[in-house]
């Protein structure tokens, strides 16, 4: 039995992470512990647990023994999934596997470069960590790469085969003052670069990047934006448009805006010389030559999956296989990439369109 704390009881927690540590439970595992900064917070995630969990709380301080501390010392604790705030996130992860508690954090895996790449390090080099049970995994939850539909569109990629032509990736929302997760306070006022776009945004690099790997293995190399701020609401900027550029040459475009009231919708689209995929969160579109001029169309279409059930799923027959080895879906260097390519956005954004070379770790 694989014994699971979640830590955070944010919204996402609560919709999306506490059902799917609960549905993972068929495959041996049992939720033990919830943790939140405040006592009611935990109380209020425990209450939808379906069965009695311990809490684990800051605030008010106790010294009955409910603090993070206390909880990383349980024996009968193997794995947390961390759902915090982003810039809380390292320093808990840190925490987690110094406690030899298999992680899985969610995404963006840091809140920049500097502190993803310095954790990734840590993590890396430091065979301390290990114990009698081996290194603790440690995973990033990012829930588009076990989406049903971009698991099918990246197939379809490899399908058709042929070398990159083009890409691009289109995603226009608005974020309405109503909307519940702009009304989490540390989104509301963000300490951390991008506000929307960082938080979100890594979401659609991860997705345009699965597609393009299977397209060749192609990865974005350098990339030139212009950024800017729609909504005054979204500080501090909520809307990127920029230029992408392959390590084989090929360009195409990303776009991304937080602040489009009347354009709204996220696509993802794969040229290459043998056809084209379009992939969007309910369809996929698949083109390739028919006879003669003709064009042969295909589709398919897919309902809501937000993929954290896959996700959660696969960190745990990752830790039931005992090998120590992450599921390549989940590792932190595919999180510091989206990241990567995320913050070089921003900054060619801040230059006015200045081309940034990405080093990929």
């Amino acid at each position: 039995m694989v014994g699971i704390a979640l830590l955070g009881a944010g919204i996402f927690a609560k919709e999306e992470h506490l059902p799917a540590i609960q549905a993972a439970s068929t495959s041996g595992t049992s939720l033990k512990a919830v943790y939140s900064r405040s006592q009611k917070s935990a109380e209020a995630l425990a209450s939808f647990a379906g069965h009695e969990v311990d809490i684990y709380f800051d605030s008010p301080s106790t010294d009955g023994g409910k603090s993070l501390d206390d909880l990383l010392r349980r024996d009968d604790i193997d794995a947390v999934v961390v759902a915090l705030p982003i810039l809380a996130q390292p320093a808990v992860i840190e925490k987690a596997l110094r406690a030899g508690k298999h992680v899985l954090s969610e995404k963006p895996v840091a809140g920049d470069l500097d502190a993803a790449r310095r954790l990734l390090g840590w993590y890396e080099s430091n065979d301390g960590l290990a114990s009698g049970r081996g290194k603790p995994i440690w995973a990033v939850a990012e829930n588009f790469r076990f989406i049903a539909g971009l698991e099918y569109a990246a197939a379809q990629v490899k399908e058709v085969g042929g070398k990159l032509v083009t890409f691009r990736l289109q995603m226009n929302s608005f974020v309405k003052p109503e909307n519940k997760y702009f009304n989490t306070e540390w989104r509301k006022v963000p300490d951390y670069q991008g506000g929307f776009l960082l938080d979100g945004g890594v979401h659609f690099i991860a997705g345009l990047r699965l597609l393009l790997a299977a397209a060749g293995g192609q990865e974005i190399k350098q990339l030139a934006g212009f950024s800017g701020l729609l909504e005054e609401r979204l500080p501090p900027v909520d809307t990127v448009h920029a230029v992408a550029v392959t390590q084989d040459g090929k360009s195409g475009t990303i776009g991304i805006s937080f602040g489009t009231e009347f354009k709204s919708g996220l696509e993802v689209e794969i040229v290459t010389t043998n056809g084209a995929v379009i992939w969007n969160p309910k369809l996929v579109k698949t083109m390739t030559r028919g006879d003669g001029d003709e064009k042969a169309e295909a589709k398919k279409d897919f309902g809501q999956d937000s993929g954290v059930k896959a996700e959660v799923e696969a960190f745990v027959k990752s830790i039931v296989a005992g090998k120590n080895e992450v599921d390549s879906r989940q590792s932190p260097l595919e999180a510091l990439k989206d990241l990567e390519i995320i913050q070089r956005l921003l900054e060619s954004g801040e230059g006015g369109a200045s081309v940034k070379t990405l080093e990929g770790k």
